[in-house]
């Protein structure tokens, strides 16, 4: 599929959905050069989905012009991984300087993600992060400014939307099928493999990720934001950490010097998994990040357990949790309006014919090339009618297919009118992560926390979207 990099520059500015400069501000208009893309964190996530994905789908429309990482050995794999032979650079400001990228992807630790947004657009690029967006309300702050003084846009990859499954709720909601919506639960479960992966790593420390009520929630915030088409409001929380950490019976350097191997449930044998060793462990030499470490080190200081209450602007109340160490990895969300309620759910065993393998469950989400298909049911049950099922198809591979939609969003169907409003830009970056940063301040201070109080953005009962 042939597109100018005009057109791919003019998708910027409609993926960034909340600008409220006009769409033509994006057309630079050179021709049929290709778009110049530079990745910044070339870990697991980024050389894979942003990186190796990209090169071998989009290739006739952008090639990356450089990488950047702190780390030298793993920058070294991730160009060989990623499969291009652009420059690497150890220092950000010289790869910008140098390669003069439209596109600069972050896909670092949540804890410096503004530092790269608001130097990329600064240095006059567009930029694509990850998601959170960032971690406290002061970095926010930073980036919304940045925005705000910078002539360039900033998507948020929020790929959640895009999946067909959560898709139809979408249009289900859009179209008052139960009515006004008035409250809604949301119970999310990580399971013992992949909960429990996110206190071996960088995660566990609030300072880096700033609790999964940020890092991790921030999809399931964003997803209720968009549902409910409103800004939050006001958020009371409470958390703890009484799982992992400094609870656990015993603790090791790391699985692989583990004196507990043969006790411990949570062993986690590395070595096993080429591409972790390759990424990570053969390069640990140079910062010292450990991938396989224990999940009851002292230091982890993030909660294992998280219940909030956020109201929403437009009176809406939303009862969520979050569990990191349940029998099975998967989530539930009922509607409760004023002519009904929707029921739905993903990945609940009892609840689908299929066996799920929890252990390998989250590597299967992550996979893009899987073309498996499933049958996945929304129950809605109208006030003093019988339940009706609306059965959903989507793909097992990339978060319910939502990935893949996303990129293409991005890379191919910039000009196609998407009546779901799917696109993100920094507006709805920061509302997703601020509900998690106020829940964290309410567990600190047992105390409700404003929105308002956060930053400079007021919430909107109905929640803005730029045209597209």
């Amino acid at each position: 599929m042939n597109q100018s990099r005009r057109v791919f520059l003019k998708s910027i500015g409609m993926l960034a959905a909340s600008s409220a400069l006009p769409l033509n501000a994006f057309a630079f208009g050179k021709g049929e050069e290709k778009l110049k893309v530079t990745l910044v964190g070339t870990g697991s996530r980024g050389s894979s989905f942003w990186g190796r994905r990209l090169v071998g789908k989009y290739s006739d429309i952008l090639e990356f012009v450089g990488l950047c990482d702190k780390n030298p050995g793993r920058l070294a794999y991730a160009k060989k991984f990623i499969g291009v032979s652009c420059p690497t650079f150890l220092d950000f400001e010289q790869m910008v300087s140098e390669t003069k990228p439209d596109l600069i992807i972050v896909s670092t630790n949540d804890s410096n993600h503004h530092e790269f947004i608001i130097k990329g657009l600064e240095m006059g690029c567009d930029v694509l992060t990850e998601k959170p967006l960032t971690i406290d309300e002061d970095k926010c702050q930073a980036i919304l400014d940045a925005e705000s003084k910078s002539n360039k846009k900033l998507i948020v990859g929020f790929n959640y939307r895009w999946s067909p499954y959560t898709s139809k709720i979408k249009e289900l909601l859009k179209n008052d099928t139960i009515g006004k919506i008035v409250s809604v639960d949301f119970n999310y479960y990580l399971n013992t493999s992949h909960g429990a992966s996110y206190f071996r790593r960088w995660h566990g420390l609030k300072e880096e990720g700033g609790t999964l009520l940020v890092h991790k929630s921030t999809h399931h915030f964003d997803l209720m934001n968009w549902w409910l088409d409103s800004d939050p409001e006001e958020i009371f929380a409470y958390g703890d950490l009484e799982f992992y950490g400094a609870n656990g019976p015993f603790r090791g350097k790391n699985c692989r010097e583990c004196d507990f191997k043969d006790k411990c449930d949570f062993y986690w044998d590395i070595t096993k998994n080429k591409r972790m060793m390759d990424l990570y462990v053969n390069n640990e030499e140079y910062d010292g990040y450990i991938r396989d470490n224990c999940l009851f080190r002292p230091e982890i200081n993030i909660y294992d357990k998280m219940s909030a209450q956020v109201k929403y602007a437009n009176n809406v109340v939303m009862n969520y949790s979050l569990t990191t160490y349940s029998p099975f990895e998967g989530y539930r969300v009922s509607f409760n309006g004023t002519n009904g309620r929707i029921e739905a759910w993903r990945k609940i065993p009892y609840l689908q014919d299929a066996y799920i393998d929890q252990e390998s469950l989250h590597e299967e989400e992550m996979e893009q090339e899987n073309d498996a298909m499933v049958q996945e049911p929304i129950i809605i049950h109208k006030l003093w009618n019988k339940h009706e099922t609306e059965v959903v198809r989507s793909e097992k591979r990339g978060h319910g297919g939502g990935d893949s939609r996303l990129q293409d969003k991005i890379f191919y169907d910039a000009n196609k009118k998407d009546e779901l409003d799917r696109a993100a830009g920094v507006r709805d970056g920061a509302m997703s992560i601020l509900i998690g940063i106020a829940a964290r301040k309410s567990i600190e201070s047992g105390k409700p926390v404003r929105i308002e109080e956060l930053t400079t953005l007021v919430p909107n009962a109905k929640r803005f979207v730029e045209k597209q």
